[in-house]
């Protein structure tokens, strides 16, 4: 297929270009899929428990080093001075960043699709009319739980999850959850959605084979099933979006060559790049995610126009929303040294083998049937509830796992599982109150990454500090359980030290970190002047021009970014072969 017979253009390969790519292809358009790397097929992509490694894989990682304040940064120990910033692994690969999630798939609350029903007065995003895509997601997607046996063999975790958390009392919060009988539920099933609740069945997006799936794959089928209508240009960065005089998109400037951006570890090898353009004869549509849709939007000349001229580049739409209210969830874990050592992983090394060494017992098992606790993502139980009964919605996801598990740092994939007798309680607050984070250029050198800040809690716009408070009962129901629980050493982190609601808040502040970032090209309607994208995805000010991923959302969605982001990408589908 030449350049010019392209209808639409997507660029980006994840939870939101991918799919959409793919439906169109399926749907009969001519569709040029465009991302930025490769696509390395290791052990580390494969094996669902190696997620940790597979977001540090040289191969496919950037790495962005984003800002948690404005001041005094070196609170938090993650803090890299000599990159000016906090670890944020993302993915420059196919599939993007579900190339190294941890396949966790849960649907957002009915309250987050009707609030941009309110917002936006299109009642297509009402709550009963967005549901039906999660089935359409299933039909190229598995979603399957994770097998309770991995964890429940083991009688240490049975003792740390289920025993300790059916005595734990924590203020009330398990009381509501068990007189409700909310145990063993799957949050997917449209009864449980926005119930407190303890499963060991976390869904995940595995295949039977217990081997990681995804858009990638997905992308794969409908290219070999579709080679007249689907093209995939991998190793190409999309520099700016051309347009005509009207404002009309009309397609990309790029440079080819791998490793081009400077997010990308192995950016220092990459060879001399080759400028290209491709066009398109409907759309382009942009999935980069909530760091580089934004920035390559403003590199096109679209977004605040006094910081666009400040980077010497024209400005073609003045729209303040571009990189305006970055989202994220607060994150933070408490954990715990064991009396001994998980029997589940007796042998596992947690490592793909190389040439010449010896293959651990639980790699064999994965290699030989796709089972065992390599075929999970190390998750073996999770409490859904509110950190205040008045709540509309649950706001805490609390996650257990075998492992050390402090945030991100350079290397913190080879620290996760070290020990044998680590468990971690991982706490993710959602419906985050905050919402004072941007992105912006550093330069208009588009390999350049843009500078992020979110603004974390005393530079945030939650004047009364209700994020803090929440993730502050999570530590306190964290601790409730691990009190009941006579197989736990001692807290290794926060540590014996951190007592009290002051210590505990204040140790959040200097510790939690994110990874859902979202919301930077938010929807809203047209007279609204923060806002990026109408209802139907349409970038406003220009025609031709959409955005379909993270950054879409007004407000961040339910507990985990990419099942929304999968349904809001067969919505778009929809939208757009309707033609509107």
């Amino acid at each position: 297929m030449s350049d010019g017979e392209y209808e639409y253009i997507v660029v980006g390969s994840g939870a939101g270009g991918g799919p959409l790519a793919a439906n169109l292809a399926t749907r009969g358009a001519r569709v040029l899929l465009i991302e930025a790397g490769s696509d390395p097929e290791t052990y580390h992509y494969q094996v669902p428990c190696f997620h940790a490694f597979a977001s540090e894989e040289r191969g496919m990682s950037w790495d962005f080093f984003v800002h948690h304040y404005d001041t005094n940064e070196a609170r938090d120990w993650k803090y890299r001075p000599d990159k000016g910033g906090i670890f944020y692994p993302r993915a420059g690969t196919l599939g993007g960043c579900t190339a190294h999630n941890a396949m966790i798939t849960i649907v957002a609350h009915d309250s987050d699709w009707n609030r941009i029903a309110t917002m936006t007065g299109d009642p297509s995003w009402q709550a009963d009319r967005m549901r039906p895509y999660f089935d359409k997601v299933r039909q190229w997607l598995d979603v399957n739980t994770v097998d309770p046996r991995m964890g429940l063999e083991d009688p240490e975790i049975v003792q740390t999850v289920v025993d300790a958390a059916l005595r734990g009392g924590c203020l009330g919060v398990l009381d509501r959850i068990f007189s409700k009988r909310k145990l063993e539920f799957d949050p997917n099933v449209p009864a449980n959605i926005g119930a407190e609740g303890l499963t060991t069945k976390v869904p995940l997006a595995t295949t039977a084979k217990g081997r990681r799936n995804g858009t990638r794959e997905h992308i794969r089928r409908v290219g070999k099933a579709h080679p007249d209508t689907f093209t995939v240009r991998m190793n190409t960065l999309v520099t700016r979006v051309l347009f005509d005089d009207a404002h009309r998109a009309v397609g990309v400037e790029c440079l080819e060559g791998p490793h081009l951006y400077r997010a990308d570890p192995e950016s220092e090898s990459s060879a001399a790049a080759l400028p290209r353009h491709y066009r398109c004869t409907k759309e382009v549509i942009l999935a980069g995610g909530a760091f580089n849709t934004p920035q390559l939007l403003m590199l096109s000349g679209i977004g605040p126009k006094e910081h666009l001229e400040a980077m010497n580049i024209r400005c073609r739409v003045d729209r303040p929303g571009v990189g305006a209210n970055l989202q994220d969830r607060y994150e933070v874990s408490v954990v715990s040294e064991m009396k001994r050592n998980f029997s589940i992983l007796s042998g596992a090394t947690f490592k793909a083998p190389v040439d010449g060494a010896a293959v651990d017992p639980c790699f064999r098992q994965w290699k030989l049937d796709g089972s065992g606790v390599y075929a999970s993502n190390g998750t073996v139980a999770a409490v859904i509830t509110k950190s205040e009964a008045a709540h509309a919605d649950p706001d805490l996801f609390i996650f257990g796992l075998p492992g050390n598990f402090r945030g991100y740092y350079p290397g913190y994939s080879e620290d996760v599982e070290r020990a044998h007798n680590f468990f971690t309680w991982a706490i993710i607050k959602a419906h985050t109150n905050n919402t004072n984070g941007t992105v912006r250029l550093r330069s208009n050198d588009p390999r350049q990454p843009p500078d992020v800040n979110f603004r974390y809690f005393d530079e945030s716009n939650d004047p009364r500090g209700e994020d803090l408070d929440a993730v502050v009962a999570g530590v306190e129901i964290v601790r409730q359980m691990n009190a009941r629980n006579g197989e736990i050493a001692r807290e290794l982190f926060p540590g014996d030290g951190v007592r009290g609601r002051a210590r505990i808040a204040e140790w959040i502040e200097n510790n939690a970190w994110g990874h859902h970032a979202s919301c930077s090209c938010r929807i809203g309607r047209e007279d609204d002047p923060l806002a990026v994208v109408d209802s139907r995805f349409r970038v406003i000010g220009t025609s031709g021009l959409r955005i379909v991923d993270a950054s879409v959302f007004p407000r961040i969605p339910g507990f985990f970014i990419v099942a929304p982001i999968y349904m809001i990408s067969e919505k778009a589908t929809d939208v757009i072969t309707q033609g509107g």
